[in-house]
């Protein structure tokens, strides 16, 4: 991995006062040498301006949150990480690099969850360049580098839970936590991404559905299990009812029931409470018997 070395170079503006001055004097030496018919004075003159057309080329602005990595004669000299107006060598190559924070909205990836259902899934990545040196030498495209291991870690994201939990709870799941799955997303994609000089900032899923071939089958799965649980809280407490209904009558003396009087009214009572539509009440003119 190569190490980055933060420097500042020399003032720009101290050498364009220097790269004025030498095209000042070489035009000024043309001149006189021209009217006083001297070539050696003309070209000298003119050797002054080559050599200020040449020293302009290493003039090079670092805007906020900018960086330039140098590189001389094909060697790694370092990085200006600091925003101003600088000069260096004119054989000095400068690779400028942004040190903003940037998104990756990733593109829909369907593959199999850990229960080998398919599913649909993306993420949103939040990141920034921290090494400009391993960004721009230790990698072939940074950019591309990240966009790559950022599908590569979804999918195994995605093969390594189950859409939802299973009916004990006790398992994770991409849809029960996605705290949990968010905050292993951005831990193995900062270990994937520390190699580029990239620092994961956030990742989180941007989507998540069951693919569309099981999406029917599996809401009504859901829709089962929903209803499941309803009719089981609505039968828990229709016998909460019951007993206290019993308990009250037989408090207050209103009525002394005997155990088959008992579990006719216990039947009543629960297909009037647990039924879908509302009880049509029948008088009985007889006896029970």
């Amino acid at each position: 991995m190569t190490k980055e070395i933060v420097r500042k170079p020399a003032s720009g503006g101290m050498m364009l006062v220097v790269d004025v001055l030498l095209f000042l004097g070489g035009l000024s030496l043309v001149i006189s040498g021209a009217n006083v018919e001297a070539g050696l004075t003309v070209i000298l003159g003119v050797l002054l301006i080559l050599l200020g057309v040449f020293t302009a080329i290493g003039f090079f602005v670092v805007a906020p949150n900018q960086a330039a990595g140098l590189v001389f004669f094909g060697k790694y000299v370092g990085s200006v990480k600091t925003n101003g107006f600088y000069w260096v060598n004119p054989f000095t190559v400068r690779k400028k690099i942004s040190l903003r924070a940037r998104n990756l909205n990733g593109d829909k990836l369907k593959v199999n969850d850990r229960s080998g259902n398919p599913i649909e899934i993306a993420a949103v990545l939040v990141w920034e360049v921290r090494n400009t040196a391993e960004a721009l030498f230790d990698v072939d495209d940074f950019e591309g580098y990240v966009t790559t291991q950022s599908e590569s870690a979804v999918r195994h994201l995605a093969t390594s839970y189950a859409y939802d939990s299973d009916d004990t709870g006790d398992e994770p799941s991409l849809r029960g936590d996605i705290d949990r799955v968010s905050e292993q997303l951005e831990k193995e994609l900062q270990e994937r991404l520390q190699r580029a000089g990239v620092r994961v900032i956030e990742a989180r899923l941007s989507h998540l559905a069951y693919s569309p071939e099981i999406a029917g089958a599996m809401l009504q799965r859901q829709q089962a299990d929903a209803i499941i649980a309803a009719r089981a809280k609505i039968v828990d407490g229709a016998v909460g009812m019951v007993e206290d209904a019993l308990r009250h009558l037989a408090e207050r003396g209103v009525v002394d029931l005997d155990p088959e009087r008992k579990a006719n009214m216990v039947s009543n009572l629960l297909v009037v409470l647990c039924g879908h539509h509302d009880a049509q009440p029948v008088l009985n003119a007889g006896s029970l018997y």
